[in-house]
């Protein structure tokens, strides 16, 4: 009967099945991936899916590992290293039977700098985030071609060198993964005994998942404060099968969402204009009104763990610095640009922090060191 099965004590097996095999850097991220694993059984349930990504800086560090034990859990899983669009597309259709989870391993050849144009690849992956969002292709011989559209609301898993783009990051459960220390043991994998053993999991996952369909689908979880927009849409899904699972489940998950939400944003620098404003604030205009453009240059090439000092081999110019600035808007509701600055005897263009203050409340994390004062309009409210 599948009314009999556990939740809490099956969830507790996929994870002392994932810590066999897999050394993970922090308790969150096991609570993270056995909640992924369980959600691929329920996506029916969900407006969006979460992509699993397991990066590491060098290799050696157990992605590859964790991607394999990931297979053996989850429904029709699908090794696409090598796959095209077309093929995705299609398989996602379910043209062979049935819509699968896809693992992408080594996810650096496919998006790294030399991995070429796999722009086809990327908005599959983004697309298939959310559900109803078809991915369109022409289909035909010749002149003889028709637009069709192609389901892509699928569950992915990715493992690579490095980092991802951000519009997939940001749609992500991230596991930045280390290589083991000499005190960190993991049983090898055997693919001709585990994989039998993940699938026997697997399937019990699948018949518990079933069982608790008509929870979760209309479940809306509690979340954890402040944490919202695009981190409560990747963490949304697996609170709510934590839930359904009960036990220790549901604190745990709201635990590791704090966790892993709040180690993302500690790594997230931000789009480069972004990580700029920020630079700006709290390097380089810190107290200061006005500053020429000759100065804020000298003190943005100089920063220590800065990438102005070396753009693509040069150093940020004037010219690159004013095309940044000029995407933002002052609190006019004007581009921002520089404007002459008296100084002794002469004047010279320079940036006003006033023309900033906008850019910093919207775009910028707080700091307290530079507080600002509250965006136009907001003043009076608690």
């Amino acid at each position: 009967m599948t009314d009999d099965i556990d939740g809490a004590a099956l969830l507790n097996e996929v994870e002392a099945f994932h810590r066999r095999f897999n050394v993970f850097p922090h308790e969150a991220a096991y609570v993270a991936v056995v909640l992924w694993d369980a959600h691929a059984h329920l996506l029916d349930c969900f407006d969006s899916t979460p992509r699993l990504a397991f990066l590491s800086p060098e290799p050696g560090s157990g992605k590859s590992r964790a991607l394999d034990v990931v297979e053996t859990l989850v429904p029709r899983s699908m090794a696409a290293a090598d796959a095209s669009a077309a093929a995705l597309f299609r398989s996602v259709s379910g043209i062979d039977g049935g819509r699968p989870t896809i693992l992408f391993d080594e996810i650096d050849t496919i998006f790294g700098p030399k991995a070429g144009d796999n722009e086809q690849l990327r908005g599959f992956i983004n697309a298939g985030h959310a559900r109803g969002r078809p991915v369109y292709r022409c289909v035909g011989d010749g002149a003889n071609q028709q637009v069709q559209g192609f389901p892509s609301y699928c569950a992915v898993a990715v493992a690579g060198l490095g980092s991802l783009p951000d519009t997939i990051l940001t749609r992500s459960v991230i596991v930045r993964m280390r290589r083991r220390a000499r005190n960190e043991k993991a049983e090898p994998f055997r693919s001709r005994i585990h994989v039998r053993e993940g699938n026997e999991i697997r399937d019990r996952l699948a018949k518990w998942a079933e069982s608790v369909e008509k929870q979760v689908v209309g479940a809306w979880p509690d979340m954890p404060d402040d944490v919202t927009d695009r981190p409560a849409d990747v963490w949304e899904p697996l609170i709510a099968v934590a839930d359904a699972a009960g036990g220790d489940w549901p604190e745990r998950a709201r635990q590791a969402c704090v966790t892993l939400v709040t180690a993302s944003k500690a790594n997230d620098k931000g789009s480069l204009g972004v990580r700029l404003l920020i630079d700006l604030r709290d390097h380089v205009m810190a107290g200061i009104d006005r500053l020429p453009t000759v100065a804020i240059l000298d003190r943005l090439n100089s920063l220590d763990d800065a990438p102005w000092a070396d753009l693509n081999g040069r150093p940020l110019d004037n010219r690159r610095l004013s095309k940044m600035l000029a995407e933002y808007m002052t609190a006019d509701i004007e581009p921002i640009t520089s404007r002459n600055i008296k100084t002794a005897g002469s004047v010279l263009k320079g940036y006003y922090a006033s023309d900033l203050h906008d850019a910093w409340a919207r775009y910028c994390p707080p700091s307290p060191e530079s507080p600002l004062p509250p965006l136009p309009g907001t003043e009076n409210l608690s």
